[in-house]
C-alpha cells in the first residue's frame, strides 16, 4: 500500500497512504538502513524522504517498517445506498455533497452491470441501475442531519430508494458486498479473467469520464463493469476477457489506454490508486514531462546497479 501510494474506500475523509504514513524504515540498494522521520509532530529539517519513498514502487528501497497516523473512532457511523437512473446524476449528487462539506467517509459508485453482478453473486436485491454507497462519520446529531441533507441532494438529482442505517451488522454487510465487487464481477462471466485499470480525474470531470468510458466499453466486444471511489474522482473498469483470446486482450488494453489518455486530457492522472508499475509507463512522459526525467535521476543515484524492481516506474535507458 505504501509503495504504490494506494488508497481505499475511506480516502475521501482520511486520505491516501501519502496522508497516513508518518515515517518509514527503508533498506537501500547498497545495504544502508535509514529512517525517514521521527516522533515530532512536524519538521522542516531537510527533504521529505517519507514522501519520496511512498509511491516509489519499490524502485528506491525496501520498506521494512511504517509509522502510521491514527484517527479517532467516530462517535457515530451511518451507511446507506441510493439508486439513480443514470451515472451522471449520481456524480452530480456527489459533487454537490462535497461542495457542501458533508462529513462523508466514503462515497462509492457502482454502475448497472456491477449491481447486476452483486445480485447474482451476493443474492442482493438491487435495481440494476447505478448506485451510490455511502458512509458518514461524526457525532450522533451531525450524522443524522447530514444523512437527511444527503437524501435531499440525491432526491434533487433523481435519487431513488434512499436507505441508511447506523446498525453495525447492516453497515458491515453493505461494505462486505462492495469489497467483494471484483469477485462478483469476475463471476458474471465464468471462465474469464480481468484486465483491471483505473484513472482519477477532477471531480468536475468525473461524470463525463465515466460516461465516455461506459460508451467505449459498450461499443467494444467485451464486458466491463465500472465502480470506484467516486468521492475522490477515482474509478475502475473491470474488463472481462477470455484468457485465450488475444483479440479480447488487445481490445481491453485499447480501452485502458483510451481511459488513461482521457484522464490526462481532463487534467487527471493515468493511475489514481494502484501505482504505475510497467503497464502505464507509456503515459508517464505525457503526465510528468521533464519531471519524469528527474525521477530517473533519483533512481540512478539511489540504485545505480538497477537491482530494485528494474523496469518499473522510470524511463528505461
Amino acid at each position: 500500500m505504501a509503495a504504490t501510494r494506494a488508497s481505499g474506500t475511506t480516502t475521501v475523509r482520511y486520505g491516501t497512504m501519502h496522508d497516513n504514513v508518518l515515517s518509514l524504515s527503508v533498506v537501500l540498494s547498497d545495504g544502508r538502513y535509514i529512517e525517514t522521520g521521527n516522533q515530532a509532530p512536524k519538521s522542516s529539517a531537510g527533504y521529505d524522504l517519507t514522501s519520496l519513498f511512498v509511491g516509489s514502487e519499490g524502485t528506491l528501497g525496501l520498506i521494512t517498517q511504517l509509522t502510521l497516523r491514527l484517527h479517532p473512532q467516530p462517535e457515530a457511523i451511518s451507511a446507506g445506498i441510493v439508486a439513480f437512473d443514470d451515472m451522471n446524476s449520481a456524480v452530480l449528487a456527489v459533487i454537490q455533497t462535497i461542495q457542501l462539506g458533508l462529513p462523508m467517509a466514503r462515497i462509492e459508485f457502482v454502475d448497472a452491470a456491477t449491481a447486476a453482478a452483486f445480485n447474482a453473486y451476493a443474492k442482493a436485491d438491487m435495481a440494476e441501475v447505478p448506485h451510490l454507497l455511502f458512509e458518514l462519520h461524526g457525532s450522533e446529531s451531525n450524522v443524522a442531519d447530514s444523512a437527511e441533507m444527503f437524501n435531499d441532494i440525491c432526491t434533487d438529482h433523481g435519487g431513488q430508494g434512499f436507505q441508511w442505517s447506523s446498525k453495525t451488522e447492516e453497515r458491515t454487510s453493505l461494505w462486505a458486498m462492495r469489497h467483494k465487487a471484483y469477485y462478483a464481477v469476475l463471476a458474471s462471466r465464468p471462465g474469464s479473467t480481468a484486465v483491471i485499470t483505473d484513472i482519477c480525474v477532477p471531480i468536475s470531470k468525473l461524470g463525463q469520464a465515466v460516461a465516455e468510458t461506459r460508451d467505449d466499453i459498450s461499443q467494444s466486444s467485451i464486458q466491463g463493469p465500472i465502480f470506484g471511489h467516486v468521492g475522490d474522482g477515482n474509478f475502475h473498469a473491470i474488463l472481462l476477457i477470455d484468457p485465450d483470446n488475444e483479440k479480447e486482450k488487445a481490445e481491453a488494453m485499447r480501452i485502458g489506454d483510451k481511459m488513461a489518455t482521457r484522464a490526462l486530457s481532463f487534467g487527471g492522472t493515468c493511475s489514481g490508486e494502484h501505482g504505475v508499475g510497467m503497464g502505464k509507463l507509456k503515459f508517464m512522459e505525457a503526465q510528468h514531462s521533464a519531471g519524469w526525467d528527474v525521477m530517473g535521476q533519483i533512481k540512478r543515484q539511489l540504485d545505480p546497479l538497477n537491482i530494485l524492481n528494474p523496469g518499473k516506474l522510470v524511463r528505461q535507458n
